[in-house]
């Protein structure tokens, strides 16, 4: 099917399963399953996972490895034509980073109650960004919670 007859909705699911496939190899390395994907005009142009465990890194969240990456692919700090995709609502940290790459819409799984952004810093992101929430909700869910049912 191709993206020009395809829903918005249908777009979302599509990118977000990408966003899963990142966030299945995180869980296998021992890192936080969350996975990211940045899109641009149709294109995928980043795909990464958490990695914060493996990089000794707290800020290797991966919509920071996502930002980085799609910097670097587009040869530019701003990402304004793009879309993130992220299996879990972005922390204040990556938000504030995605308001400062401008990022135009952020699409994400669930809602992170204990560390997501909309709780400590709700105005972190670019005035122009449009955020969607619960794309594919259950299994962005499951993944986060039998990671650390597994953990204890």
């Amino acid at each position: 099917m191709y993206l020009c007859t395809m829903t918005q909705q249908e777009i979302d699911e599509k990118y977000m399963r990408l966003a899963l496939d990142e966030a299945r190899q995180a869980f296998d390395k021992g890192e936080v399953p969350i996975g990211a994907v940045i899109v641009s005009k149709g294109r995928t142009v980043a795909r990464c996972h958490n990695l914060t465990e493996t990089l000794c890194d707290v800020t290797a969240h991966a919509e920071m490895q996502a930002v980085t990456a799609a910097a670097n692919t587009l040869g530019g700090k701003y990402l304004t034509d793009c879309t993130l995709y992220v299996t879990v609502e972005p922390c204040p940290m990556c938000a504030g980073a995605l308001g400062w790459a401008q990022v135009a819409r952020i699409v994400y799984g669930c809602d992170d109650p204990k560390r997501g952004y909309r709780e400590y810093a709700p105005r972190a992101l670019h005035p122009k960004s449009v955020v969607t929430g619960g794309v594919l909700v259950e299994e962005c869910r499951q993944l986060m919670q039998d990671f650390f049912r597994q953990r204890r």
